[in-house]
């Protein structure tokens, strides 16, 4: 095997060579390069001490806040290089950080710490690929393993327990038997994880994982967010209904595209529905206000995670009317237009199709309807239509050369874009400002 490392990559490797040291290109470029894929982050690692490191690239600008644990960063032209000395680790005091870090001299004591065989690989020119764990036959036959002990390395740190759902995702691999019976059985670990570490990992991994992985993993994801655990196996007592809550859960967001805030729509678009069941005489199933109560519960997940403002307000927003269906009526879509934006209702109808198409019945749905509404979508889009105040061909300067003030304002403007959507009026400046006029004498 064979890496074409980058310039300003190889450039720090040889000086590093050049100073008489050795030094390694190692981890997740490498496992990259070995499935064919081009690296875009290079990490080294070198038997070089962390001051040696720095007397090497006196000419370079240093980033110096991992120094402790013996990691240089160098400012290149292209990046910046991360260059760490060879270690081992102590005991991990908070489940992220080693009680201790010695340097080491021997290059399989450094990979021995890391977590799964795959990203246990090192390369440079001289000496080619480095895998005393036998990294790469597993990438070969599709396994994720962890390095040594599982449950020693997810106690290290239990964010590795979701890392490696993710990796299994991404590279489509089979989880080993000891490896994942301890991710699975201290996957409670993951409570002691700082909630925006939790966060990017998902991130990472709902644009690109599957129904049946969500089904697969559900002991790691439903730790990640407990509100989830309800819903493994929950009956939801409805014709309509095949699956289980969190098996057809699953299912609407291997469904939905990969976008990140339709994905975490997806996640949380039935969180509400264990706490809104009923059933009646009958045996059946009932859900009144679900999709209130699961917009509520997945805003309050989505702060406790730190999510972004925009991403959680957007979820909470398509979760919110998901169970309101869009009409096939283009005056009423405009008014959703309005009210929520284009970029909601496109999504709102993504999310509605796959939670239909989800139940897992085999009843016959008008899937066609959706198809319907897209055309209507793009015929608004094409008449450039009025949507908006921003889209009126008036605005507040002119009403206020009508003599208007302060909230009056606002409101006549918003008469006129009712007029305009409900097609009373035209989109016309003198007609609008004729009807203004009106409204104001009245």
């Amino acid at each position: 095997m064979t890496m074409a490392l980058p310039e300003y990559v190889r450039g720090c490797l040889e000086r590093l060579e050049d100073a008489g040291f050795r030094a390694w290109a190692v981890g997740g470029c490498v496992r990259d390069a070995c499935l064919g894929i081009m690296p875009h982050d290079f990490d080294l690692c070198t038997d070089a001490l962390p001051e040696r490191i720095q007397a090497v690239f006196p000419d370079r600008e240093l980033v110096l806040a991992g120094v402790k644990h013996g990691t240089v960063g160098v400012v290149t032209p292209g990046g910046v290089v991360e260059i760490t000395t060879l270690r081992t680790e102590g005991d991990y005091r908070d489940g992220r950080h080693p009680q201790w870090v010695k340097f080491v001299p021997e290059l399989r004591e450094d990979l021995l710490r890391r977590d799964f065989t795959i990203n246990a690989m090192a390369w440079n020119p001289r000496e080619g690929l480095q895998d005393p764990f036998g990294g790469r036959e597993d990438l070969q036959k599709g396994i994720l393993r962890a390095v040594g002990d599982p449950e020693r390395r997810f106690r290290e740190d239990a964010l590795r327990i979701l890392r490696g759902v993710r990796f299994a995702v991404r590279f489509h691999l089979t989880v080993e038997e000891n490896t994942l019976t301890a991710m699975e059985a201290l996957a409670p670990l993951m409570e002691g994880l700082s909630r925006e570490r939790v966060f990017g990992e998902l991130c990472d991994l709902l644009p690109g994982i599957t129904g049946p992985e969500l089904i697969r993993f559900a002991p790691v994801i439903t730790q990640a967010i407990p509100e989830l655990k309800p819903m493994v196996g929950f009956d939801q007592h409805s014709p309509h209904h095949a699956y289980d809550l969190y098996t057809h859960t699953a299912h609407v967001v291997g469904a939905v595209p990969g976008d990140l805030t339709l994905r975490w729509a997806a996640l949380l678009h039935d969180v509400g529905k264990i706490s809104t069941f009923t059933l009646d005489e009958t045996g059946r199933g009932h859900f009144y206000g679900h999709a209130a109560m699961s917009a509520e519960a997945a805003d309050t997940i989505l702060r406790r995670l730190k999510a972004p403002n925009a991403l959680r307000e957007g979820v909470a927003a398509l979760i919110r009317h998901h169970m309101t269906r869009l009409e096939e009526d283009k005056r009423l879509l405009k008014r959703r237009i309005r009210s929520l934006g284009w970029e909601t209702v496109e999504q709102l109808l993504q999310l509605q199709e796959a939670d239909m198409g989800s139940k897992g019945t085999g009843e016959e749905q008008d899937f066609d309807q959706f198809r319907r509404i897209r055309a209507l979508l793009e015929e608004i889009r094409a008449e450039n239509a009025c949507l908006t105040l921003r889209d009126l061909a008036v605005n507040g300067k002119d009403m206020m050369a009508l003599g208007l003030r302060g909230a009056e304002i606002g409101k006549i403007l918003n008469a006129l874009l009712d007029a305009v959507l409900e097609e009373r009026l035209p989109n016309d400046r003198e007609v609008l400002l004729r009807y203004a006029g009106e409204i104001a004498l009245s």
